[in-house]
């Protein structure tokens, strides 16, 4: 099974978080963008309910190791001392390319 990054991963449980408490709609049905969040999350974990596919996250991000985030919040080239780090074309979190920085 493919994994997702853990700082994706970190945003969607925390933004999916953020949502579940706010009120439902006119019909009882949460909000769209926590529903569209509870069926990325059950996809990137391999799940079927959003219970589940939380405590997935979880364990996957406890067992994952600290990733700092990428200056801004974007998923952009960081500097990493002297050398600037992109991540792999698959978006696994896989360094594919270390470029060395030529003027501070």
């Amino acid at each position: 099974m493919l994994m997702p990054h853990p700082e994706t991963l970190r945003r969607l449980v925390e933004e999916y978080e953020a949502l579940a408490g706010q009120a439902a709609d006119t019909t009882g049905k949460p909000p769209q963008r926590a529903q569209d969040l509870a069926y990325t999350l059950c996809v990137s974990t391999g799940t079927r309910e959003v219970r589940l596919a939380l405590a997935a996250a979880r364990r996957q991000l406890a067992a994952a190791a600290p990733v700092p985030p990428h200056p801004q919040g974007t998923l952009g080239p960081a500097t990493v001392g002297r050398r600037v780090i992109t991540n792999g074309s698959l978006g696994i979190g896989a360094p594919d390319v270390v470029t060395p920085v030529l003027s501070d």
